[in-house]
């Protein structure tokens, strides 16, 4: 199914869930544990917390990098991954 028909499928099945209150909570509720279980598979999702002590452990390390491009450190990024 191509992305346009599941957004059809979804939306008629949704109008029909949208009249009964019960299946609307367990709709909700079902989405908001597929959507968690999403992000718990993103290694890339961090909290501010995180991603600050990560730069600031990459300063204490030292070597500053400079590139040229975007693509040039795209490509030492997707190397250092």
């Amino acid at each position: 199914m191509t992305t346009s028909e599941l957004n059809i499928d979804i939306l008629r099945s949704l109008g029909v869930i949208a009249e009964d209150e019960g299946l609307l909570s367990r709709a909700a509720k079902y989405l908001r544990r597929l959507a968690q279980s999403h992000e718990a598979e993103d290694p890339t999702l961090m909290t501010k917390e995180e991603f600050v002590a990560r730069v600031k452990a990459a300063r204490e390390e030292g070597g500053a990098m400079r590139f040229d491009s975007v693509e040039e450190m795209h490509n030492w990024l997707l190397n250092e991954l």
